[in-house]
């Protein structure tokens, strides 16, 4: 297998900008009243998913890559629930949040995925 010199190298962390762009761009699509409380939000996590995984990949340290990766993975349930809360509120389309879901639970089943492969390497 290839080293990889950078989190761009990444599929997890390709696939998660992606979520983060699309989520991104369905909140911009709030009224005012929602862009200043769950579209923030959904904008928020949604950026901290893919800066995490590069974050800990620049730590140079297997800890605490893993550490910033479980940070990522935590950002990625935070979206899922925000764009489950905008379906039942109605501002999210059952389609795009249905959309958005499944590719946030694929971004974390590479998470996950990644986790356990860095700490096989570990032991």
């Amino acid at each position: 297998m290839a080293k990889i010199n950078s989190f761009r190298e990444l599929l997890v962390w390709e696939k998660s900008m992606d979520v983060a762009e699309r989520s991104y761009r369905l909140s911009r699509r709030f009224k005012r009243e929602d862009q200043l409380a769950l579209g923030h939000e959904i904008r928020k996590s949604g950026v901290s998913v893919p800066s995490n995984i590069a974050e800990g990949f620049g730590r140079h340290h297997t800890g605490e890559y893993i550490h910033h990766l479980w940070f990522a993975n935590g950002s990625n349930n935070e979206l899922q629930t925000q764009l489950e809360i905008g379906r039942r509120v109605e501002i999210v389309t059952v389609a795009e949040a249905d959309a958005l879901i499944a590719d946030a639970e694929e971004v974390g089943r590479m998470l996950r995925g990644l986790v356990a492969s860095l700490e096989r390497g570990r032991a």
